[in-house]
């Protein structure tokens, strides 16, 4: 072998090696990617969810304790879906309540409000992201590569990734959701308005977002499971690799 020779195998195996590492490192960041793809879809779905507030309302009777009409609640529902999208600083809801208008809010709530639309707007743009990201490799999978074995295991395991996560998540919420809950407001929220006494806490009470939070779950869970069991369904059927050790091949 001439010298040439040895020097453009050595720049192919170089060339071989670095396709293979950035390869990995796509498929790992793809996988990494869906569960937080599913949990900000999710996440933004449910604070668009019009039934879920209604639901909310009337499990722990917000109506009668606050002397609300439902459709006043439902309007209260969609002006707060309104304002995460909207340009205001500041949520403005006035409403009758036992027959006097006046604001819903108090300043602390409404400060409050204006941090938890700055959450939402983070969840969109990170769902927007990741959303991006999973169509970009999926389509340079199927157009340059043509691997759809890869792909199909990808998406099986970033699927199973999911539910493992939900899995730990579910079993920490048996061990004490109010201690995690109280945690999340503590890293999410730089003050404690989140905590001020008025219409807030008795508009959504803790048990609201409990149930929130296991229907979320639960949405999360189905869209993982449809995932990974068209993926999975897909290998198996045509015999190409359900393997759990080629999970990352």
């Amino acid at each position: 072998m001439t010298y040439c020779q040895f020097a453009s195998l050595r720049c192919t195996i170089n060339d071989d090696m670095k396709f293979h590492t950035i390869n990995r490192a796509a498929r790992v960041l793809f996988i990494l990617c869906m569960p937080i793809f599913v949990f900000s879809l999710v996440l933004g779905a449910a604070f668009n969810y019009v039934p879920l507030y209604e639901y909310g309302f009337r499990e722990y009777d917000a109506g009668s304790r606050l002397g609300i009409s439902e459709a006043d609640l439902t309007g209260i529902a969609k002006e707060l879906i309104s304002y995460y999208v909207s340009g205001d600083e500041y949520l403005d809801i006035r409403i009758a309540i036992e027959g006097k208008v006046q604001d819903l809010f108090n300043r602390e709530e409404l400060i409050h409000m204006k941090d938890v639309k700055g959450l939402v707007q983070l969840d969109y743009r990170i769902l927007l992201g990741t959303f991006l990201y999973i169509l970009a490799y999926t389509v340079i999978r199927l157009r340059w590569t043509a691997d759809r074995r890869a792909l199909a295991r990808s998406f099986l395991a970033g699927s199973l990734l999911t539910l493992s996560i939900m899995l730990a998540l579910y079993l920490g919420s048996l061990w004490d959701f109010d201690w995690l809950f109280y945690r999340f407001h503590l890293i999410a929220f730089s003050n404690e308005h989140w905590s001020a006494q008025g219409y807030m806490l008795k508009l959504f009470p803790g048990g609201f977002w409990y149930d929130a939070t296991l229907f979320c779950s639960l949405a999360m869970v189905l869209v993982s499971a449809v995932i990974g069991g068209i993926s999975g369904g897909w290998l198996y059927r045509t015999g190409k690799g359900l393997h759990f050790q080629r999970l990352m091949s």
